[in-house]
């Protein structure tokens, strides 16, 4: 995997994918190993992908300073990725937890933003609080499937705040719990950096008043893509995050969950494609 200096000497690493004009692809997790998004469903075949590694995870090193793994300082990773690979503008990409990042990128470097691609964002960046029970009105479209019961119930769990069981709702992310689906849920944790994932939210590294004000004077359009069935990102929080931007088109898949790609490749990677490619 080729690798760089950031800022501060952390050696970060990268997984490089078809070829022609990049789009950087940022994972999340937060602070999963960027292995999890792979091709993103085939869309290496329209677009060189560049996936980073967040530091301390995948390939990447460890930094020095933990304090590094907050949000709001991993985009001056981002920013000597940038520097690195030669880029005067740059398309733009996150997922999840991910898109926090891109969108603090954006707002502190939008001469560098071309296009910014929000695949099932994390809102914590722009301060949009979702609500248990509009988590739980998504999750009652999955009634009918065999293994609703128990995950419904570890969801209304969660949301009354006296459960613990994160795994026993794994399916709700998933659009097919079918054994790809299980697999790729399963390997989360394995994947994931819970110290720096900890540290990835702490004190400080959102303000969402001035991230928001940033935004609506940003010219670069904006895609942004929620899962039908996402209980994370759910479409009413993709439709209110596009709010924010001056240019701003939502697509909602059907049937997909978190992680659209793995849901219906063919659908996802025309939709975003097609966008970029306008």
């Amino acid at each position: 995997m080729p690798c760089f200096p950031s800022y501060d000497g952390t050696e970060l690493a990268y997984r490089e994918y078809g070829q022609g004009e990049p789009l950087i692809c940022l994972p999340g997790g937060p602070m999963r190993d960027s292995a999890y998004l792979g091709e993103l469903g085939g869309l290496s075949a329209h677009r060189r992908l560049i996936v980073l590694d967040l530091r301390g995870t995948g390939r990447s090193a460890e930094p020095e300073d933990p304090a590094t793994y907050r949000c709001d300082r991993l985009v001056d990773d981002v920013e000597a990725l940038r520097v690195h690979l030669g880029l005067d503008r740059m398309d733009l990409l996150g997922h999840s937890a991910g898109a926090n990042i891109a969108v603090m990128y954006a707002t502190g470097h939008p001469e560098h933003v071309a296009r910014l691609v929000l695949v099932t964002p994390g809102a914590g960046a722009v301060g949009i609080d979702v609500g248990g029970e509009a988590r739980l009105e998504i999750a009652r479209m999955r009634a009918g499937e065999p293994w609703y019961p128990e995950a419904m119930a570890a969801l209304e769990a969660i949301v009354a705040g006296n459960g613990t069981d994160w795994d026993a709702i794994g399916p709700f992310f998933h659009g097919r719990w079918d054994e790809a689906a299980q697999a790729h849920q399963a390997a989360d944790a394995g994947m994931r950096n819970h110290q720096a994932a900890a540290i990835f939210v702490a004190d400080g590294a959102f303000d969402p008043g001035s991230i928001r004000a940033a935004l609506a004077k940003l010219d670069a359009p904006v895609l942004l893509v929620s899962g039908e069935v996402d209980v994370n990102t759910l479409p009413s929080v993709a439709v209110e995050y596009a709010g924010f931007f001056r240019d701003a088109e939502v697509v909602v898949q059907p049937g997909a969950g978190h992680y659209p790609w793995h849901d219906d490749a063919d659908r996802f990677v025309t939709a975003v494609a097609t966008w970029l490619a306008k």
